[in-house]
């Protein structure tokens, strides 16, 4: 895990994946998914900026001749996920650099398995988590219920609302937050990012969907391949003791 000052997004973004030597890994993959946190149509630092994945595109075409798309499955069922990536700018990114925006919450489906898992023994997923290699881009918020959000919860994005939206249909994953930490820990030995970069320049201090600011702006990048040794550290970030958060013990 690296960490550096945030000058810009064209500098900064540059700068920790140079630290981190990835463009080696890079250059192997075929199919590449950036995946911000696009819970809804709010603007940053609430969402993930279009800017900060338009420099990681950037990055990428020049070390990798990859496929890349953008995508997530916002959490509000009144709109779609395009509608929320059209809303806040991502289809300039779209079309400048000729890039698919795709909408997870509608994407073709498989049932994964796994026995050693807390409450899901059985998950539905969509089938890219086998063909491309994740790039998780969420940013640095606390949160109501699991105290921080970060790169492990940000994976939420990937559940179809078919089977994780519960009975009242008042948002995409609701059924997800019951046994919110464990759910966490399982969905995360279905799929994991392979990296994750987390935009902490300026961070969210109390609540994931509003509240005060972090006042300084926390000013800084994360990147790694371990999605938990990211989020630790954004809890630190935020002030918190990432042994008290039961997903990051």
């Amino acid at each position: 895990m690296v960490v550096t000052n945030f000058i810009s997004y064209e500098k900064s973004i540059c700068e920790i994946l140079d630290m981190l030597k990835i463009s080696s890994v890079l250059k192997k993959q075929k199919n590449i998914l950036i995946k911000p946190n696009i819970v809804n149509r709010d603007s940053f630092p609430i969402t993930t900026p279009p800017k900060i994945c338009e420099n990681i595109v950037l990055y990428i075409k020049k070390h990798s001749n990859a496929q890349i798309i953008i995508g997530d499955g916002c959490g509000s069922p009144e709109y779609s996920t395009i509608e929320a990536f059209k809303h806040l700018g991502y289809d300039e990114i779209s079309n400048k650099y000729n890039i698919d925006l795709v909408d997870l919450n509608t994407v073709p489906l498989k049932k994964y398995k796994d026995s050693s898992c807390l409450v899901h023994k059985e998950m539905h997923l969509p089938e890219l988590i086998k063909t491309h290699y994740i790039i998780s881009v969420p940013v640095l918020k606390a949160h109501s219920l699991t105290q921080i959000t970060g790169s492990m919860k940000n994976m939420m994005g990937l559940l179809p609302p078919k089977y994780y939206m519960g009975k009242h249909g008042v948002w995409n994953k609701a059924v997800f937050h019951n046994r919110v930490h464990e759910s966490i820990i399982d969905l995360n030995k279905y799929v994991s990012p392979s990296l994750t970069i987390l935009d902490a320049t300026v961070g969210m201090a109390e609540f994931h969907l509003g509240g005060a600011k972090c006042d300084p702006p926390v000013n800084k990048l994360v990147a790694g391949f371990d999605a938990k040794e990211v989020d630790r550290k954004a809890a630190e970030l935020l002030g918190f003791n990432w042994n008290e958060i039961d997903h990051l013990k």
